[in-house]
């Protein structure tokens, strides 16, 4: 049923985000293409970012909203007619240490077959989609509280970088009945998250908020990073989610952060396949990460963006 859901997902994704181009022609078929030109994500980012239609033509727009309510249809049948099932996880998650999950440096996708390296998560803080970038340097299981994992690491904004330390607490653990790739157990954690960041330095306040956390536990009984879905458009993994509060000032901030994708952030986004910011917003941070990511990598200016983007900015120098 999860492998269904995510199926529709995709197709709607496919035909209907405005990255994806769809030419349909006379004879009523249609060709989808996945790439991204900046101007023209631009400039139909300007209009309605989340919807093609502006740029197909405007007679088969009827054909375009016929097929939409269709797929919508049958999500809908099927979402209501069976829920996805899980069971609880608690007791069994007490057994493990979960810290790799967080810090791992690389994990694997198809079943333990190839490693990929992880990026650094994705994070904006503010009405204005400000980048926000976050790194756990050590992350270390509560000898005390089995739910309950001591988080140390550092924040960074613009040119600001904080250390913080605080913790992360699961008040929830489950596995699905159903997962994607039979017969390895899929689950998740949830919980909160609340780190405090050096009072002694510019710009520092606390992160405190809600976060979730995929799994799979492998053929050995092991608990892995869940990239089961690693190729399928959407992927996401350790979203968080919560405010920034000021020391100074006592102002909050909203303020998340993710592998892959970040939560909350429609608007910011424009990529179907990938995360893609819009550069409506590239002032406030962005413009390395989308001249890294969203041109062609050849162009020396593009390498030089990609390297900054590896760069290490959360060890001493």
């Amino acid at each position: 049923m999860i492998l269904i859901m995510k199926e529709i997902r995709h197709i709607i994704c496919s035909i209907f985000y405005c990255r994806d181009c769809v030419e349909i022609s006379g004879s009523g078929s249609f060709q989808i293409s996945c790439r991204f030109d900046k101007d023209s994500a631009s400039k139909s980012a300007t209009k309605t970012y989340c919807c093609p239609l502006a740029c197909i033509e405007r007679t088969t727009k009827e054909h375009m909203i016929t097929i939409l309510t269709f797929f919508l249809l049958i999500t809908s049948v099927i979402v209501n007619g069976q829920e996805i099932k899980t069971s609880s996880f608690i007791e069994e998650i007490k057994k493990y240490d979960i810290s790799d999950l967080w810090t791992l440096d690389q994990f694997q996708i198809e079943n333990d077959t190839i490693t990929v390296d992880r990026p650094e998560p994705l994070g904006y803080i503010g009405e204005n989609f400000q980048r926000f970038q976050i790194h756990f340097i050590s992350a270390i299981k509560n000898p005390e509280n089995e739910l309950q994992y001591f988080i140390y690491g550092k924040t960074k904004v613009k040119e600001n970088i904080c250390t913080f330390q605080g913790t992360i607490t699961i008040s929830e653990a489950r596995t699905y009945d159903e997962g994607d790739v039979p017969p390895l157990k899929q689950g998740f954690v949830k919980g909160q998250y609340e780190f405090f960041e050096d009072p002694d330095q510019k710009g520092s306040g606390i992160l405190k908020g809600n976060f979730q956390t995929d799994f799979y536990i492998n053929e050995k009984g092991e608990i892995k990073y869940d990239a089961l879905m690693f190729v399928a458009d959407g992927f996401k993994n350790n979203q968080f989610e919560g405010t920034w509060t000021s020391y100074k000032t006592g102002n909050s901030k909203k303020c998340n952060w993710g592998d892959y994708r970040i939560p909350d952030s429609r608007g910011l986004g424009i990529g179907t396949c990938e995360f893609i910011p819009w550069d409506k917003y590239e002032e406030y941070g962005w413009q390395n990460y989308i001249l890294a990511w969203g041109q062609y990598p050849d162009k020396p200016e593009v390498i030089e963006a990609m390297k900054k983007e590896k760069e290490k900015w959360w060890l001493e120098k």
